[in-house]
């Protein structure tokens, strides 16, 4: 486990045509380490996630992504992804490949992969025309019961990369509040980033949180923020204006690029971002 800064960590786990799972379920989306994934220009990436938001749609409207593995993409609350929309329906800035599944099928996917096993199952897709548009959704017969279930690959990501509120110096994780998939994606991943709030001598964690060991970590960064727009339990809250403001930025083309341009490539780093955003306000 090492010590980086973001910059160093993208730098050093994260290469052209890998498979990456960036987690976050509402809370904890690692932003600042995709948008380090622009400013580095990272490309023909495979991207998984549960319920891919605006992170991904920032990462497909650059052009770094060529395949999607996901379950239901939109902007939480407001509506489409307008630039996973452009490059499914008209190819721009590139085609992308969409492997869609369920919810339920990205955890047992992400659970299978963290255990070593080859395939997940689970009791799903009854009624749903995604299996015939997707052939990694197959059905196999459960040898004690006779009973139809549905299989899918594990997932393996190249590198997981998460955003958590504490990692102390030896490289343990903390995290509170709702974790999605975030420990299964970790554990399932070859490397992991996780950038978070602070780094302390020595973790307190309260009741119900979730602690990733340091031998499941290669990189921590502190990256104060590094959620925003999303929020992080007992820090800061969700920046729900943004997210409203992003159905009209990533409707047009033009418009998302200057954005990118102002407030990501510009900035050169996330505090700069920040700054940046502050200064708008």
């Amino acid at each position: 486990m090492k010590h980086l800064s973001l910059q160093q960590a993208i730098a050093e786990f994260v290469k052209d045509g890998q498979t990456l799972a960036m987690e976050g379920f509402t809370h904890l989306i690692p932003f600042a380490a995709a948008h380090e994934i622009i400013r580095q220009g990272r490309k023909d990436l495979t991207l998984m996630r549960m319920t891919p938001d605006i992170i991904y749609d920032q990462l497909i409207g650059m052009g770094c992504v060529s395949r999607m593995i996901f379950s239901w993409g939109g902007n939480p609350g407001v509506g489409s992804l307008h630039r996973l929309r452009d490059a499914v329906e008209k190819h721009w800035p590139r085609p992308i490949e969409l492997d869609e599944r369920s919810h339920a099928a990205m955890a047992a996917a992400y659970q299978a992969g963290a255990s070593g096993l080859p395939f997940a199952m689970l009791a799903g897709f009854v009624g749903s025309d995604l299996p015939s548009v997707n052939p990694n959704i197959r059905h196999i017969e459960c040898p004690f019961t006779g009973q139809r279930l549905a299989a899918v690959p594990a997932l393996t990501p190249d590198v997981g990369i998460i955003h958590a509120h504490l990692a102390d110096k030896a490289g343990n994780v903390l995290l509170r509040g709702i974790t999605g998939v975030q420990k299964e994606a970790a554990m399932a991943a070859r490397e992991v980033i996780v950038t978070v709030e602070d780094v302390v001598d020595e973790l307190d964690a309260p009741q119900n949180s979730v602690i990733l060991p340091s031998w499941v970590v290669s990189a921590v960064a502190k990256v104060p923020g590094g959620a925003h727009p999303s929020y992080v339990h007992g820090v800061y809250d969700r920046d729900n204006a943004f997210y409203q403001e992003w159905d009209a930025i990533s409707r047009d083309r033009d418009a998302f690029r200057a954005w990118i341009q102002e407030y990501v490539l510009d900035t050169g780093d996330h505090a700069g971002y920040l700054a940046r955003l502050g200064a708008r306000s």
